[in-house]
């Protein structure tokens, strides 16, 4: 009877961590390759991981199932050097021998849904070629070389077709109802945490703080619009100390949840990224066996190539603006001409605006790829520093051109109210209504089709048993690969539909778009404020929407995105910092070209205004650096709590 027990148990296959589709056409020694990779113990060069096949379906690629157990949990929580908060509330680094410690009753119970996706996928990721292993088994035009990540070539080369997490609809109920249905709520953040990791739960805290920030630029607006118009320029400098304010603020608030998540020690010597391209050797901080490779030659290309590159594309840009604004002024000077066909150049230029984004998107990404940056929160540094530059260009060059060239402010209020209103209200029917609407009518479409035909289901009970010398044969309802010592979930397991609808959704890669989005929303507010002092009101009354969108779309229309743990915003702070000193600059040239602020010392001569607006300037960049001075970046009970740990640690080494 134990021993019956004991069995089943055996049998019993834990929670799906990871979810890894293979392409339509793999061969089938490279899927017996791949799946004994992830399998067979460490010393033979596998990832130790519990692997299940989903049963054969027609039209469905091979798929299988990734998870572990809990020893196998902890032991990586150790080996990552995850920090837990123990029973006394410290955060430290967890071990297995002094697990008494940080738990009060179950095992389970210490690490989070996040924390166990990090770990399974640390071990797919961590899976790297081996010094025999010059390309991936079956493909000889797929190259590798030692110490690559096996699982990002077979993504990149198309032989693993995508690796996703499936949602836990227990959770992902609980956290909806206590998120996006409670409208007048702040969000769940520990719970987003726990489900999501730290990048999301960062980005909503961001968005979050930022929102709460535009309260005040939102008042100022609508009284500057009963007060005479020369109050205009205190109510500029209102904005600009708010919104240096929110970043100092912002900061801080940053090294507050980094501490508290365990993520402030991140630094550049952290395990390498997936792709990271190097020559295997001992690691001279943590002693593993890592990728090497020098800095100097990634230092080479950012600087020796990258920049110029981007650069020659942001002139490219620019040109194109330009070359559509003087097609659009030839227009206008023809006598008679149909109004429709005065905005064509508008449209056009819309139209190369979205393919340029598009291919520049990928050419950035191939780029900060080939540079070979150790860590990912490099890697994303980079490459958000490239789409920046680039999307600052597109998005507020037409507007510093309309503003400063063609000084038309009317033209100006117009097209941020534009941009602001009608564009963001656009976004969010995008990312979260008309996906929707599109999977409803999919799923519909599916429906009907399966109830006629064409629905057509592989039955496990005619498995043809006998495995002898072959390991995939051919079905008659679609390609099935039969991988030799891989167990197959039970074919009513909910896992396996699960697995199949969701592997259809829209994939959420991380939250790059959804910060775009507010660092081109927060140019448009501070950028031009002394245009168009109602711009925070309609960013505030967006991001109120845009936090129940985002959280809607995270829970109900993507893919669950994979964990990830960050410290900061990283190159967005920056980002968000550079757009505030310009919008210093850019406020004060609008002062000085303000036919209502002139017109109150009518006297003044254009050199006396230039002047003023100049020392107004410089007064306020004065300002800007006081305030980051005078605002530390860490709070005083995370440098006590920092300090003291690192009093402890002497304390235990002595």
């Amino acid at each position: 009877m134990d021993n019956t027990n004991r069995k089943s148990e055996k049998d019993i296959f834990p929670q799906t961590y990871i979810v890894v589709e293979f392409g339509c056409d793999i061969k089938t020694e490279t899927a017996q390759w791949l799946v004994d990779k992830i399998s067979k113990k460490r010393k033979d060069g596998g990832a130790e991981l519990l692997v299940r096949r989903q049963p054969a379906t027609f039209g469905q690629n091979l798929t299988v199932h990734v998870s572990a157990n809990i020893d196998k949990l902890l032991e990586l929580a150790e080996e990552l050097e995850v920090r837990k908060r123990d029973k006394n509330g410290i955060l430290r680094e967890f071990t297995v021998d002094e697990i008494d410690e940080f738990i009060n009753n179950e095992r389970d119970e210490l690490l989070t849904t996040a924390d166990r996706q990090v770990l399974v996928k640390h071990e797919l990721e961590n899976i790297r070629a081996l010094s025999h292993e010059m390309c991936i088994l079956g493909h000889m035009e797929c190259p590798l070389y030692e110490g690559q990540s096996i699982m990002s070539a077979c993504l990149h080369y198309g032989i693993v077709k995508q690796i996703y997490p499936l949602h836990d609809d227990e959770l992902i109920k609980k956290l909806g109802h206590t998120w996006y249905m409670q409208f007048f709520q702040c969000p769940p953040f520990e719970d987003i945490r726990i489900y999501f990791g730290e990048s999301i739960a960062l980005y909503f805290q961001f968005l979050t703080f930022y929102t709460i920030s535009l309260v005040a630029p939102t008042v100022l607006g609508f009284l500057q619009m009963f007060l005479y118009p020369g109050t205009l320029a205190f109510f500029c400098i209102l904005n600009i100390i708010c919104a240096t304010l929110f970043l100092e603020l912002w900061r801080r608030k940053c090294s507050e949840l980094a501490f508290i998540w365990g993520t402030i020690t991140m630094t550049s010597f952290d395990e390498p990224r997936p792709n990271f391209r190097g020559t295997m050797g001992k690691d001279a901080v943590t002693g593993k066996l890592l990728p090497q490779a020098p800095r100097f030659k990634t230092h080479l290309k950012m600087y020796c190539v990258s920049l110029p590159v981007v650069v020659v594309c942001m002139f490219g840009a620019f040109l194109v603006m330009l070359f559509a604004f003087w097609v659009e002024d030839h227009l206008r000077q023809i006598p008679n001409i149909p109004l429709w066909v005065i905005y064509i150049p508008s449209i056009v230029y819309a139209v190369l605006i979205y393919i340029m984004n598009l291919f520049y998107r990928r050419f950035a990404t191939f780029l900060t790829e080939w540079e070979n940056h150790r860590t990912q929160s490099q890697f994303d540094r980079h490459r958000v520093t490239k789409m920046v530059l680039f999307e600052f260009v597109n998005n507020f060059m037409s507007l510093f051109y309309i503003a400063f060239v063609i000084q038309d402010m009317d033209l100006l209020r117009y097209q941020l109210a534009t941009l602001l209103i009608v564009l963001q209200a656009l976004n969010n029917v995008q990312e979260a209504i008309l996906p929707l609407l599109l999977r409803h009518y999919y799923l519909k479409v599916n429906i009907v089709v399966s109830n006629r035909r064409f629905q057509i289901r592989y039955e496990p009970t005619r498995i043809d048993k006998d495995r002898r010398g072959s390991i995939a044969k051919l079905k008659q309802y679609g390609r099935l690969v039969e991988l030799v010592g891989v167990k197959e979930l039970d074919p009513d397991d909910s896992r396996i539909a699960q697995a199949v609808s969701e592997g259809s959704l829209e994939k959420y890669e991380d939250p790059y778009d959804d910060y775009l989005e507010l660092f081109v929303q927060f140019g448009y507010v501070f950028l031009f404020s002394a245009v168009y002092p109602m711009a925070a009101f309609w960013a505030f009354f967006n991001n109120f929407l845009e936090l129940r969108s985002d959280a809607f779309k995270l829970c109900c229309i993507c893919q669950r995105p994979m964990s990830r743990k960050v410290k900061d915003t990283g190159a967005w702070q920056r980002a968000f910092q550079a757009l505030c000193a310009l919008s210093v600059m850019t406020n004060c040239a609008l002062l000085c070209l303000s036919p209502p602020l002139r017109s109150v010392a009518p006297e003044l001569s254009p050199v006396a205004w230039v002047m003023c607006f100049v020392f107004l300037e410089h007064l306020l960049m004065g300002l800007r650096q006081v305030l980051h001075y005078a605002i530390p970046d860490k709070p005083e009970w995370v440098r006590v709590a920092l300090a003291k740990g690192n009093y402890q640690s002497k304390q235990a080494l002595k």
